[in-house]
């Protein structure tokens, strides 16, 4: 079966020494070839992940990949599933995705809660929210369900909203002892203003609608969303957000374009919130520098991307093609850009022992860049598949086929931050802890930032 308009294909590539290997291969206009690049790009991708295996723990990946990666790895084969049909990982996904709940099924889990941020624990909830969007196969009654895992990381953040400083807002870690307590972030914000928007969408509570439009109002007031609709990486409340990082990570801007798209269609077609969408999405140009391919700007060139950073790109991807399903009149905007990034993402798998792992710099063409990993080929699985969005049905809601089971007290008999000590070395090792802030940025910072 043919797409429309649309045809791209990847010829061979020159690797590093001299060596030549055949690239992805990829027709945009065939759903066939769509399905086939994400399907290796996929069995590439689960090649580094172990937690399926004696000894290992499920839902975890091996350093050096942090807890919260694992989530948002798992929401990528939950999208997967939903665009291509295959169900080869779902039992997998499902084994990591309950694992990882916690004593109190809210991603708290003893393995990685003294030194969880809310972004972290936002990426394992949003993972949910996917599966219950997209009636991903419901675990079995006697387990928790993927709509209630969602409103139990919502209702676990929503207490920690910080009225104490910078007039509200997530702060990035949750406990006291962690590096990063005192820094308000965008992305931990933006997960719970996506998840927020989403929730309001598929149970029709306006509950959460409200706190999507405080956390929308916050991130404005404080200036981490500016006139421009540029998304900035956060500030610190020792200043009381006085100053602005402001780094502009794919992210970022991802999440707020999703949650700005389900306020669009929550609130029936808000002007309002027609207006944020249009504007996010012209916001995104940034990100796009050269022929519509996407480029994480603030590392990518300079070659600095971390590990954290060469998967950001994927989330981006992710959420613009689910903003098309949430507000239609985005479709063509989105796809130009989806399209290009997808063909070129695909000249990037020309690399490794096999000759089709994914590099991160699009634009460099089949040159492959040097790089592998877990973000590198979430990154290129996401915007790959996404290029399917017109032949999936949208997200479903509790009236229109929605299955999960949802539960609005869930959450709320969670642990206190309080009650929790802080990690020991053994913690931090186990967990990937990230000692690095980046409170040195403040005063007219832009740092890498290409625009």
């Amino acid at each position: 079966m043919r797409l429309p308009k649309v045809t791209a294909s990847v010829a061979t590539a020159l690797l590093a020494g001299g060596r030549v290997a055949q690239a992805i291969s990829l027709d945009l206009g065939s759903i066939d070839s769509i399905k086939s690049a994400a399907r290796t790009i996929a069995f590439d991708m689960m090649s580094f992940y172990n937690g399926n295996t004696t000894g290992n723990i499920p839902g975890n990946l091996p350093g050096p990949y942090y807890w919260w990666e694992a989530g948002a790895m798992f929401g990528a084969m939950i999208d997967y599933w939903y665009y291509t049909g295959d169900t080869t990982y779902n039992d997998v996904t499902t084994q990591a995705m309950l694992f990882q709940v916690g004593p109190n099924n809210d991603y708290m889990t003893p393995n990685q809660t003294k030194t969880e941020g809310n972004d972290d624990q936002g990426f394992w909830g949003l993972a949910a929210m996917s599966a219950a969007e997209v009636n991903f196969p419901n675990p079995s009654p006697d387990q928790p369900q993927w709509l209630a895992l969602a409103q139990a990381v919502f209702n676990t953040q929503v207490v920690r909203w910080d009225d104490t400083s910078c007039n509200g807002g997530l702060r990035w870690q949750i406990f006291t002892f962690n590096n990063g307590y005192t820094y308000k972030n965008s992305i931990s914000n933006g997960c719970f203003f996506n998840l927020a928007a989403r929730l309001a969408k598929y149970t029709g509570n306006d509950t959460y609608a409200q706190w999507a439009e405080k956390t929308w109002d916050w991130m404005t007031g404080v200036g981490l969303l500016d006139n421009s609709y540029y998304v900035y990486d956060g500030s610190d409340l020792t200043i009381n957000c006085s100053n602005v990082n402001h780094l502009q990570w794919t992210y970022n801007a991802g999440a707020f374009l999703l949650g700005a798209a389900n306020m669009y269609n929550h609130t029936n077609g808000s002007p309002k919130w027609q207006e944020r969408v249009n504007g996010m999405v012209k916001g995104l140009d940034v990100f796009f520098p050269a022929n519509n391919i996407m480029q994480e700007v603030a590392c990518e060139n300079n070659g600095k991307c971390d590990v954290d950073q060469h998967s950001f790109k994927a989330y981006l991807a992710r959420w613009m093609a689910a903003t098309t399903k949430m507000a239609p009149f985005t479709y063509d905007a989105i796809m130009a850009k989806l399209t290009p990034s997808a063909q070129a993402a695909a000249q990037q798998c020309s690399g490794g022992n096999n000759g089709r792992m994914c590099g991160l710099k699009w634009q460099s063409g089949t040159a492959w860049d040097g790089t592998t990993g877990v973000g590198q080929q979430m990154a290129a699985l996401e915007v790959i598949q996404s290029n399917l969005i017109a032949q999936v049905r949208g997200p479903v809601t509790n009236s229109t086929g929605g299955t999960s089971k949802g539960d609005y007290s869930a959450g709320t008999t969670s642990v206190s931050p309080t009650e929790i000590t802080p990690a020991t070395e053994a913690d931090r090792v186990g967990a990937g802890f990230v000692t690095t802030v980046v409170l040195a940025c403040f005063v007219g910072v832009a740092w890498w930032m290409i625009v």
